[in-house]
């Protein structure tokens, strides 16, 4: 499993908000809504994002949360360290406590270049790319004769 169901929630709100101004507040129940997301579990998700400086949030009647910094400086890598953690990047994938390029396990050679790829790849891409790559599929759908999900539909 490469992310928690909490993580997917997370990474499907936080590029909801990558697609909103840098200052555009956006109300936790419009994107609970527009992305399919239980709210109260949402909240919780949020909660921990503002305490850990990812989100800002505003009370009142224009409220809501906004990204802390820009998308294009925020990677899924930091996003999955603060929702799930990225110890298993790093375990051994049978379990052993002292596995390494030196005393190997059964599974090391397969399986650390694997971990290595993903790591990389969650350092590089961004909300922005996210954002970005969402925004031309919901464009692809949408000359292919409109959009069915409900997720692809609110941006």
């Amino acid at each position: 499993m490469l992310y928690s169901t909490a993580c997917e929630y997370g990474l499907r709100a936080l590029t909801h908000l990558a697609a909103r101004g840098p200052q555009e507040y956006t109300r936790l129940r419009d994107i609970a809504e527009a992305q399919g997301i239980p709210r109260p579990y949402l909240g919780k998700i949020f909660q921990d994002l503002v305490a850990a400086g990812l989100l800002r949030s505003a009370r009142g009647r224009h409220g809501g949360y906004v990204l802390a910094r820009p998308g294009s400086e925020i990677t899924l890598y930091e996003i999955r360290s603060l929702i799930d953690g990225v110890a298993d990047l790093e375990r051994c994938a049978v379990g052993l406590g002292r596995c390494s390029d030196v005393t190997s396990c059964p599974q090391h050679d397969v399986w650390k270049p694997l971990r290595d790829h993903i790591r990389r790849y969650l350092e590089r891409t961004t909300l922005a790319d996210m954002e970005r790559a969402l925004a031309r599929k919901q464009a692809l759908l949408a000359a292919a004769g409109g959009v069915n999900c409900p997720r692809l539909r609110g941006r």
